[in-house]
Order: C-alpha cells, then sequence, then structure tokens
C-alpha cells in the first residue's frame, strides 16, 4: 500500500487561474463527538495551527472552557486565541491529535502549521505541478 495522497492546488481567485492557487488540504475535524468536513491551508510559515472562531463554535467547543492562552504573531496578533486539541482525520490515514490555536478572529482561515501539522504529517510540495502529496509521520 502507498502511503501518500497526492493532492491538487486549490484555485481560490477564478479571475487570476493558476495565480491564485494555495495548497488545501481537505480533512475531517472532531471534537466531543462532532465533526466537520473542512479544508485547511498548509503554511509552512506558520508557527502553529491555527482554527477559526465559527469553526470552533461549530464543532460544540466553548470559548471559556478552554483555559490555556496561545499568542498568535502577524495578522493575528492583536485577536485572542485559546489552546484547542481536535482529532483530525485525512484521508485513509490513523486519526491524530492536532493542537490549535482557536482565535477569536471570524475571517481567519484553518491553517495548518508546524506545531503540531508538519510533526505529525511529510509534506512535499510540487508547486510547478499544481500538487503536493502528503504522508503519515514514520515511527522512529
Amino acid at each position: 500500500m502507498d502511503d501518500r495522497v497526492r493532492f491538487v492546488f486549490t484555485e481560490v481567485n477564478p479571475q487570476l487561474g493558476a495565480l491564485s492557487t494555495l495548497p488545501y488540504l481537505p480533512l475531517v475535524l472532531t471534537y466531543q463527538n462532532q465533526s466537520l468536513n473542512v479544508s485547511g491551508l498548509l503554511d509552512t510559515g506558520s508557527s502553529v495551527n491555527v482554527l477559526p472562531y465559527e469553526m470552533g463554535l461549530r464543532l460544540g467547543a466553548v470559548w471559556e472552557r478552554q483555559k490555556l492562552s496561545v499568542p498568535l504573531g502577524g495578522n493575528l496578533a492583536r485577536f485572542e486565541a485559546r489552546a484547542l486539541v481536535l482529532i483530525a482525520n485525512v484521508e485513509q490515514f490513523p486519526p491524530v491529535e492536532l493542537a490549535f490555536a482557536w482565535t477569536r478572529d471570524r475571517n481567519a482561515p484553518l491553517i495548518l502549521g508546524h506545531m503540531n501539522f508538519f510533526l505529525a504529517f511529510d509534506v512535499c510540495f510540487y508547486r510547478a505541478e499544481l500538487a503536493f502529496e502528503i504522508s503519515p509521520k514514520r515511527a522512529s
């Protein structure tokens, strides 16, 4: 069995065509038996995974119950964020726990960053082909 799955980049602005393509990964996020089919932006420049506020609410998370504050930088620095751990299912791979900075920013995208998406998965980008491949981290 091949343990890699290939995905195509997603066009975010039809007027710009291939110039607007980004690596969005379809996955299922679960929190306390509530699941959502979502697409997350693979962002090698992001230190952490970021969960938009509304998405956390749709998963049944309660802001006031999340006690651990997470400082964010860049465009999200002015918004409060709290830690939230979710289960992520990607294709046929075993489910993994992903830690998110759940931001109060209602316009933030779902971001999959180094802590801890890129610790759980290996990703290879083929920008010229508008594609990427993903595989689960191998046990050491």
